[in-house]
C-alpha cells in the first residue's frame, strides 16, 4: 500500500521533555507556525510526562505515527534514537529522520549536516545535526580563510553544563549550594566538583567521558571541512574541550596563524580580520562594543564573536572569542532542515 501524504504538516519529536526537545518546540513554534509537532518520551515509549505545566501521557512512538510525519527529530536517549531509526527505515527513506544528538552517526545511512553554513542537502533520509561547536568552528574558519590563508590553529573549548542535560545543570546548581553550605556533593553526571572548578575530564564513574564529546566534535569538524576541499583547504584545528562551570552557552578562544607572506610575517590587522568574519550568522563585536558573553547569547541565534586580538610573540597570528547558545543553533538547524524539506515537498 503506498504512503498517503499526511495532510497536515506534522512532526514527530523524541525527547519533548529535554532541554533541546523544549528549545526545539519553542523555534519551531515561533519560525514554522504551520508546523505541528507531537511529542514523545526521550526513549519512545509510553510514558508520563508535561505539557504547558500539566501531566499527559506521552504515547509511545510507533510505525504509524512516523509514516504520518514530514520527518522525526531525534533528541532524546540512544535507545530512543535507535527505535526512531528503525521505524523511519522502514518508511524506506519516505521519512526524514533528523538526528540532533548524534546517536546515529555511525549509521551507513547517515549525512553530517550543518545548517548553520549551507542549506541541507535532501540526498540522505538520515540526517545528522553537527556539533554546534563543530558548525561554529567550520563557520569561522571558512570566513577567516577570506582573509588570508591560515597555517594552523588551536581551540580551547569550554562546555556548558546543559550540554549533559537537566541533571547537568542539576547536578551544577547543587554543588554550588552545597559547597557554600558545607554540604556533600551530587557527582553522578561529572563525577567530580564542577562547582567553582574546571574540568579537562570527568571523574571514572561519569556515564558520558569529556573524551568522547571532544572527539564527536572533531569528527564533525573533519567531515564538514573536507566539504571544502575544492577551494583552499582547511587546516584542521588543535582542540581541547574543558568543563566550565557554567549553566549555558559555549566559549570558544580560537588561535590562528597565517602563511607569512615572501617568508616573514604579515602582521594581523584586528579590524579587516573581524570584517572577514562578519556575516549574517556571525555577528562580530568591535573593540568599542561589549565583548561576546554566554549570557549575552543566550536564546539568540548564530555566533557572536570579538575581543580580536594581535599575538603578542607573533605578529602573523591572532586571537579571536566566539560564543554560542548551544541549544538555539542546534534547534536552529532543525528548523532550517525543517523548512527545506516543506519548500521540497
Amino acid at each position: 500500500m503506498a504512503r498517503q501524504a499526511p495532510t497536515t504538516t506534522q512532526i514527530a519529536l523524541l525527547g519533548g521533555e529535554t532541554l533541546l526537545g523544549r528549545e526545539l518546540q519553542e523555534v519551531l513554534q515561533s519560525r514554522e507556525p504551520e508546523v505541528s509537532v507531537k511529542t514523545y518520551s526521550a526513549g519512545g515509549e509510553g510514558n508520563f510526562g508535561e505539557q504547558e505545566g500539566e501531566p499527559v501521557y506521552l504515547e509511545p512512538l510507533n510505525a504509524q505515527e512516523v509514516s504520518s510525519s514530514l520527518a522525526v527529530i531525534v533528541a532524546g536517549t540512544p535507545e530512543g534514537a535507535d527505535k526512531a531509526y528503525q521505524l523511519a527505515k522502514e518508511t524506506a527513506g519516505k521519512v526524514k529522520l533528523i538526528d540532533c544528538t548524534g546517536y546515529l552517526e555511525s549509521r551507513s545511512e547517515a549525512k553530517i549536516v550543518a545548517p548553520l553554513m549551507e542549506e541541507p542537502k535532501q540526498s540522505n533520509w538520515l540526517l545528522v545535526i553537527a556539533h554546534p561547536v563543530a558548525s561554529a568552528l567550520a563557520l569561522v574558519l571558512k570566513r577567516i580563510t577570506s582573509y588570508r590563508r591560515i597555517a594552523r590553529a588551536v581551540v580551547n573549548v569550554f562546555e556548558p553544563a546543559s550540554e549533559r542535560g537537566k541533571r547537568g545543570i542539576s547536578e551544577l546548581h547543587q554543588q554550588t549550594t552545597s559547597l557554600l553550605a558545607f554540604k556533600s556533593l551530587d557527582k553522578q553526571v561529572f563525577d567530580a566538583q564542577l562547582s567553582f572548578n574546571l574540568l579537562s575530564q570527568y571523574g571514572e564513574e561519569a556515564p558520558v567521558q569529556l573524551s568522547t564529546v571532544e572527539q564527536r566534535i572533531e569528527r564533525h569538524l573533519s567531515a564538514l571541512l573536507k566539504g571544502f576541499a575544492n577551494g583552499e583547504p582547511i587546516p584542521a584545528p588543535s582542540l581541547r574541550l574543558i568543563q566550565a562551570p557554567v549553566f549555558h552557552g559555549y566559549s570558544i578562544s580560537l588561535w590562528i596563524e597565517f602563511d607569512p607572506a615572501g617568508g616573514a610575517a604579515r602582521s594581523v590587522n584586528p579590524q579587516a580580520l573581524g570584517e572577514a568574519l562578519a556575516s549574517a550568522q556571525i555577528d562580530v563585536r568591535s573593540a568599542g562594543e561589549e565583548p561576546p558573553t554566554g549570557v549575552g547569547v543566550a536564546s539568540q541565534s548564530g555566533l557572536m564573536a570579538g575581543d580580536i586580538r594581535v599575538d603578542r610573540n607573533n605578529a602573523g597570528a591572532a586571537w579571536v572569542w566566539v560564543v554560542l547558545d548551544n541549544l538555539r543553533v542546534t534547534a536552529d538547524a532543525a528548523a532550517d532542515i525543517i523548512r527545506s524539506l516543506g519548500t521540497n515537498s
